[in-house]
């Protein structure tokens, strides 16, 4: 039995355990945020929309947002493309099919610093009845208390899809050959978050 007084030594020298961070609940604050995409057209240049109904919540267990939940949801009959005659058409069944599937939704499964303020988002996005694994490139703007005493922190992400993966399959053909909407569209969502209250 000699051998327990070092084992408890031994215990006694170990480091207490640092207490865990308790996380924090973060709701968007809709009126500083944005969700902006782009596609080509006639090959030759881009047309731009934007969603103007949105929202989104963030879980996170740490300060700096690393490993943080995030679940972000969008209203397709918001899209706004400057032209009531197109935004028509991509509410219905050749694009979104809005009245069916009136929300897109996007599932966080993951989220990990890079190296600064550079942040990797992979996820679920679903789109119609289809769902695909995303990933996004995003940059954290940081957290300050705004003038009110509110917490809030910004965040803007970017990625591709292929809308074709979702079931957005209208195509038409140019005279040269070229795709009259591209099948790649590129994603902008620019958000800003406050911390929810105790």
């Amino acid at each position: 039995m000699a051998f327990m007084p070092m084992v408890m030594v031994a215990q006694s020298a170990k480091k207490p355990m640092a207490a865990a961070e308790t996380p924090t609940k973060w709701n968007l604050d809709r009126s500083h945020s944005g969700v902006k995409f782009s596609v080509s057209h006639l090959v030759i240049s881009e047309t731009e929309g934007t969603f103007r109904v949105f929202d989104g919540t963030i879980t996170s267990p740490t300060t700096d947002f690393n490993n943080a939940a995030i679940n972000f949801s969008v209203d397709v009959n918001s899209i706004n493309t400057d032209d009531e005659k197109r935004d028509g058409h991509l509410k219905s069944d050749d694009f979104f099919n809005a009245e069916k599937y009136p929300t897109m939704k996007f599932t966080g499964t993951s989220f990990k610093k890079v190296k600064g303020n550079q942040y990797v988002l992979e996820g679920n996005l679903t789109i119609r009845d289809v769902t695909k694994k995303v990933k996004l490139n995003v940059v954290y703007g940081g957290t300050v208390k705004d003038p009110w005493g509110n917490t809030k922190a910004g965040f803007k992400a970017t990625g591709k899809i292929n809308r074709k993966d979702y079931g957005l399959k209208w195509s038409a053909m140019t005279e040269a050959g070229g795709a009259v909407v591209g099948d790649e569209v590129n994603m902008e969502i620019k958000v800003e978050f406050a911390q929810q209250k105790a």
